[in-house]
């Protein structure tokens, strides 16, 4: 092999294709993995359980297999290791969603995501820190601490993935698992510079769907063929669940590079609930958008908001979203989330419900300007650049009861396609005078996952990212 990077630093795609070349074992990736996470984790904080012992048996056999198997016949990504959110059950493991308040014991069934990464061929090995509950923008919680940033470790890596993509950033691994309730795989993906996928409602089955559907399942990754080629695993259609998005007329990954026709691009300008935006945000969407007309997109300025009784519809939604949770320690959880939960016992059936016809009201008027104002909407990821790290839960708890002014700054355009449900991406296409990676977002409309990918990798081609990377991983 004459790559010389490490091999946690190679994307999945690049690992698997090695392992069915035979070039590299499951065994040595692990290994591998195991070691960046003993010499690099302690600063990062990013992992907050593992079992290495149950995976390296399983990094064996996985090796055993390859031996012995066509290379046609094993699974796209055997072998490749991937740690999973501390928020989403894995059978015979223990889950503790960041919190002391979680009941003690391995789950009993795995999301259905884990069975498609498994299916996939993933070794999935440990697990990434996240925020108590997970409603909070950055991976800070009173059982495991703070999760820090590979780019500037006084930094946070974001929220709620950010133990996910600390992992990624920082060389531990080449994927990590993630879901995005309000943008907490975007976030994370901006504030490390990686890609950050939140697909659209009903894209990737789950046993039950939480936040009306909103809150979904994906990954962190370096490039967009990865994510891509993740997604093309993990999508449905599933009979059994209530929403499905439609099939894909071809794998995601066969987009990357596929001839896109010129779109209208939706340049974003004004900044969501009355906030400011930080000049390398601005920076950011600005280079986005002259880099997009350089390859024949035509840019407009478009506005758009995020009304008040929506923003609180929302917030009924993603409180009820604790009802999740089954026997925890109420009395153990950190202040914010039982405010939080105090808020969502305080709201009876009829008002929820007028909250979600509220939130499908806003979703008819926005969805309805996609193929008439624009094809494609351009935004910043967050109005700030990543916060100190701690300040984040700090602001929760001072806050507790409302949202905090941080994950406001941090979730403004991210949280709004929750709501409609619509696919949206953040690549890291900027780096602002900090040393810091800046995301933009691209949102496209209804299921246009496709698209998003062809123009995510047009993008790629021309304004590359991979080159820049962490001091701290050096």
């Amino acid at each position: 092999m004459s790559d010389r990077r490490p091999l946690p630093e190679w994307t999945a795609l690049e690992l698997a294709a090695a392992v069915h070349r035979r070039e590299v074992s499951p065994s040595e990736i692990l290994e591998a993995c195991l070691a960046a996470a003993d010499e690099r984790d302690g600063a990062l904080g990013a992992l907050v359980w593992r079992d290495d012992e149950v995976a390296r048996a399983e990094a064996r056999e996985m090796t055993e297999r390859v031996a012995r198997e066509p290379a046609e016949q094993l699974p796209p990504f055997l072998g490749v290791p991937m740690p999973v959110k501390d928020l989403t059950e894995v059978a015979g493991w223990p889950v503790t969603y960041g919190s002391w308040a979680a009941p003690r014991g391995p789950s009993g069934e795995s999301e259905l995501v884990v069975d498609a990464l498994r299916r996939a061929g993933f070794l999935l090995t440990g697990r990434t820190n996240t925020p108590e509950l997970g409603p909070i923008t950055a991976a800070e919680n009173v059982r495991y601490g703070i999760t820090r940033n590979p780019w500037d470790l006084r930094r946070t890596p974001g929220g709620s993935s950010g133990g996910a993509a600390a992992a990624v950033a920082g060389g531990i691994f080449p994927v990590a698992h993630g879901n995005d309730g309000g943008g907490s795989i975007r976030i994370p993906a901006s504030c490390c510079g990686l890609v950050g996928l939140k697909v659209s409602r009903g894209r990737v089955p789950a046993r039950v769907t939480s936040w009306e559907g909103g809150s979904v399942e994906g990954v962190v990754t370096r490039d967009v063929a990865d994510t891509a080629a993740v997604l093309d695993w993990i999508s449905g259609p599933d009979r059994a669940c209530w929403y499905n998005a439609p099939a894909p007329e071809r794998p995601f990954l066969s987009e990357l590079g596929a001839p896109q026709a010129p779109l209208r691009v939706g340049l974003v300008e004004t900044v969501p609930l009355g906030l400011t935006l930080d000049p390398a945000c601005w920076d950011a969407v600005d280079g986005a958008a002259r880099t997009l007309e350089a390859i024949g997109h035509p840019v407009v300025p478009v506005p758009l908001e995020l009304p008040d009784e929506a923003l609180t519809a929302f917030l009924d939604v993603v409180n009820s979203g604790l009802a999740d949770y089954e026997d925890l320690d109420w009395d153990r959880t950190e202040p914010h989330v039982r405010a939080n939960r105090a808020a969502a016992q305080a709201v009876d059936s009829l008002a929820y419900v007028r909250s979600v016809h509220r939130l499908q009201r806003y979703t008819r008027e926005l969805v309805a300007r996609f193929g008439d104002d624009f094809d494609v909407l351009l935004t910043p990821t967050m109005t700030i650049e990543p916060p100190e790290a701690g300040a984040v839960l700090a602001a929760a708890h001072e806050a507790a009861g409302g949202p905090a002014l941080p994950v406001l700054q941090m979730a403004a355009y991210t949280g709004i396609f929750n709501v409609t449900g619509l696919p949206a991406i953040s690549l890291p296409l900027h780096q602002a005078p900090s040393g810091l990676p800046i995301g933009v977002q691209l949102v496209g409309g209804p299921w246009e996952e496709a698209l998003l990918v062809r123009l995510a990798s047009s993008l790629e081609s021309v304004a590359p990212w991979r080159e820049r990377c962490p001091a701290f991983t050096r």
